[in-house]
């Protein structure tokens, strides 16, 4: 799987606008899981390779709801979309004319997406622990309990009770970083935003 479709469950975060300042990033990340059931937001990411070499940045626009709902849809410099009904994941990527097909738990799993669409214990599936404040920015970092996980680990920075950065390592020695703005927490999305038809003369892959 892609390191975009990896982000893409966890460059989405919002947190309740009740919670204290005080709040570390855990106890807000914890709050995020309990309160936060739907989410709009624009992002911003790009990846760093092992020898310092800096990718395009992506930009575009996402939206998820509980459980298991979300749409990870890349703008610039090219479109790509990854989105979920909840029952299947598709990945589409206009330029090569090809939709990638796959259950959610195959999709998902033991990753970045079971922080942001996962209803359970953040700590059933990752070791969580505190990170020093950088820049006014709270951080925790979370490892997977699994070793086939694709990533190391991914670190969550927290300000102002929003999520502001994501940077994940994966198993390539790659570091992919997700800014996050404009997050709307609890809009009322429609039934069909998470709904994808794949267009006609489109190869369908199922995995």
């Amino acid at each position: 799987m892609k390191t975009f479709q990896r982000l893409a469950a966890v460059a989405v975060l919002g947190l309740s606008p009740t919670l204290v300042l005080a709040a570390s990033a855990q106890e807000q990340l914890r709050a995020f899981v309990s309160t936060v059931t739907s989410a709009t937001g624009s992002f911003s990411q790009y990846t760093v390779n092992d020898q310092g070499r800096t990718q395009p940045a992506q930009t575009g626009v996402f939206s998820f709801q509980r459980p298991g709902k979300f749409k990870w849809a890349v703008q610039k410099p090219y479109e790509q979309l990854v989105i979920s009904d909840g029952r299947q994941v598709f990945q589409y990527d206009p330029d090569l004319a090809q939709v990638t097909e796959r259950k959610v738990d195959a999709a998902i799993g033991t990753s970045p997406a079971a922080i942001l669409f996962g209803s359970g214990s953040l700590e059933q599936s990752f070791d969580v622990s505190a990170l020093p404040a950088k820049d006014g920015v709270d951080w925790l970092r979370a490892k997977p309990r699994t070793a086939d996980a694709g990533f190391s680990r991914v670190d969550i920075g927290m300000k102002n009770n929003l999520p502001v950065r994501v940077e994940l390592l994966d198993s390539f020695g790659q570091t992919t970083r997700v800014d996050l703005s404009g997050i709307q927490a609890n809009p009322q999305l429609p039934a069909k935003e998470f709904q994808f038809t794949a267009p006609k003369g489109v190869d369908v892959v199922k995995m």
